[in-house]
């Protein structure tokens, strides 16, 4: 039901008749709809393998893990909103976010540059996410979208001496949103690198 209608779509009185059982039911089980969505959460977040070779580089675990989470995200394009306005305490998501602070705390980090650097990395990609789930759900004709784009970057260009660095770095008719999130993540990840040990 997440899936196809989203939050909104959910109530605990369709989900019962999707149960075929009473909306009272439902209540043996779990007190509200927030628990709902909090083990639908942490259920989904059980897509995002939780092993990972001991000897396997800290930043190449890592990356592997965030490509991962954003294919989750994009499955499930309710997951962003809802993992950015709750705390996520189910045991697997508690899981995972111990092998994320694990593998950081193995680079080095400790303390608020652990914390600030998990929070970099987890607000890029929900954010990343989010953003692509918007972006799908808005326009569905790649033919359009692509025109969408064109017409975009021609009004900057037209407008270059307003925009110089736009005009000269802004390429909005890319649409490889594989290559550009794995180098925003590299660009993360440099900035980590270069704490280690400060």
């Amino acid at each position: 039901m997440l899936d196809a209608e989203g939050v909104a779509g959910l109530s605990m009185r369709r989900l019962a008749a999707r149960l075929d059982v009473s909306p009272m039911s439902l209540y043996e089980y779990v007190g509200s709809k927030e628990d709902v969505l909090d083990l639908a959460v942490d259920e989904v977040i059980a897509e995002i393998e939780l092993g990972g070779a001991e000897d396997v580089a800290w930043r190449e675990e890592l990356v592997r893990r965030l490509g991962q989470s954003r294919q989750v995200m994009n499955r499930h394009p309710w997951l962003p909103t809802l993992m950015a306005t709750r705390p996520l305490l189910g045991p697997i998501s508690l899981a995972r976010s111990e092998r994320v602070y694990s593998l950081l705390e193995k680079a080095g980090l400790v303390g608020p540059q652990l914390v600030a650097a998990v929070g970099s990395l987890t607000y890029y990609v929900q954010g990343y996410a989010a953003a692509e789930n918007v972006w799908r759900s808005t326009h569905h004709d790649p033919a359009g979208v692509a025109e969408l784009r064109s017409q975009a970057q021609r009004h900057i260009d037209r407008q270059a001496e307003h925009y110089p660095a736009l005009t000269r770095h802004a390429q909005l008719t890319d649409d490889d949103l594989d290559a550009s999130f794995e180098l925003g993540l590299d660009t993360i990840l440099d900035g980590i690198e270069a704490r280690l040990g400060t």
